[in-house]
């Protein structure tokens, strides 16, 4: 669609309801059944410890995405297509796209692992055959974005986000957490290596790469080069946008670790999605289970359209070249698939996949902040010197982390 039909499309005195939604779909990424994975073993293993790591990671993604964002409508190009630009060396797209596309891979992993162990759990299928069938519905959502255009796949993700809540949630009501244990969480600490290790695996399923990558492609989709009198609008919109939607994935997040901490901590055998349902079934009831196993349905099969998403924009972006969209998706599928036609562990998978997403985040967020502060690129949306001074702190403490990780793993601590 051109950038001309994109403002046609778009009344310039649009109510703000119609140009929420680019952030819905940036936000099911952090729903992925990553995050199910990291917080569920994080609260499983440490009770209440961590509670302060998933709030502190989501609020680091509500300032990552909403520059993402500016950065879409301000340049009408994604992060990909502007570091394409501007990388001007061949073989340094070549080595960045490299590690992009590695973040992509990961973010399948987790998500299509998510899904086949979903469809295990409510309806007995085989974990290959529920990976390839999270793979092909995932398509379908993208045939959707491609052909319908971005309000409809929209739709389709916000009423699959709404499945994700009711899901995950259900288990508070019924079990809830204890509010002083809960609180204590909130305090910023560390009981082991281990502890460490599980905090980078949940910033990987908070302030995800691929997320940074797509945001900005979500808003130049749906808003195209945006007009400078219409930015004041579309950037107070995006910011409630962004707000709405990264408070749902938050509440989501630390809902499913204080389940884990009230429930499971010290249950045999929750160090498994598989083994999580059970005992939830068992703590919980087995309407409560079953809810659980569907909202991670939901989870893996909208979080694994975003991602196939991002990935294409990413080769697209830095490669310049354009590749089909099933050839696309068989290239990200085929890790998880192999996965699981191997019989590893799809639990530690998860986990691990999120660790390699965090050490992604740099080569997405320094670029990041570094590009929505220079003026000549961003015109008047050019971020304030505060708000570059708090992306360059987060920053700067998410590669501290998984440098500190980098040591514990090489040191076997």
């Amino acid at each position: 669609m051109t950038d001309t039909a994109r403002r046609r499309r778009r009344p310039s005195a649009a109510p703000l309801a119609g140009l929420l939604g680019p952030a819905v779909v940036a936000g099911v990424a952090y729903l992925d059944p990553g995050n199910v994975a990291s917080n569920m073993s994080a609260g499983a293993e440490y009770g209440y410890l961590l509670v302060w790591v998933v709030v502190a990671g989501n609020g680091m993604a509500w300032l990552i995405q909403y520059l993402s964002a500016k950065l879409g409508i301000a340049t009408g190009e994604s992060l990909p297509q502007v570091l394409g630009r501007r990388i001007r060396r061949r073989g340094a797209r070549i080595l960045y796209w490299m590690q992009a596309e590695l973040v992509a891979m990961a973010t399948d992993v987790a998500e299509v692992l998510g899904g086949a162990i979903a469809l295990n759990l409510l309806f007995d299928v085989p974990l290959l055959l529920g990976g390839v069938i999270t793979g092909a519905v995932s398509m379908g959502l993208l045939v959707v974005q491609q052909r319908r255009g971005p309000r409809p796949f929209e739709r389709l993700v916000a009423g699959m986000v709404l499945v994700i809540a009711i899901g995950f949630c259900a288990g508070i009501v019924v079990g809830p957490p204890d509010a002083g244990q809960t609180l204590g969480g909130l305090v910023p600490r560390f009981a082991d290596a281990g502890s460490v290790l599980l905090a980078a695996s949940i910033l990987g399923a908070t302030v995800m790469p691929h997320a940074i990558y797509a945001h900005s492609a979500l808003t130049r989709d749906r808003f195209g080069r945006v007009e400078q009198h219409e930015r004041p609008a579309i950037l107070r919109a995006t910011r409630i946008d962004v707000t709405i939607a990264l408070a749902v994935a938050g509440t989501v997040n630390v809902v499913i670790l204080l389940v884990a901490a009230a429930t499971l901590q010290g249950v045999e055998g929750t160090d498994t999605l598989e083994g999580a349902h059970a005992a939830i079934g068992s703590a919980l009831g087995p309407v409560v289970a079953t809810l659980f196993a569907v909202g991670l349905l939901a989870s893996g099969l909208a979080s694994t359209s975003v991602g196939a998403y991002a990935g294409a924009e990413i080769m697209q972006g830095l490669l310049r070249v354009r590749v089909p969209l099933l050839v696309r998706r068989l290239v990200t599928l085929a890790p998880a698939l192999a996965i699981l036609a191997l019989g590893v562990d799809p639990t530690l998978a998860l986990v691990l996949s999120q660790v390699v997403l965090s050490f992604g985040i740099p080569f997405a967020l320094v670029p990041l902040v570094r590009l929505t502060s220079r003026g000549e690129l961003m015109g008047d949306a050019v971020s304030r010197w505060w708000t570059t001074a708090l992306a360059i702190v987060f920053a700067g403490l998410l590669i501290a982390l998984n440098a500190t990780l980098l040591v514990l793993l090489a040191t076997g601590a």
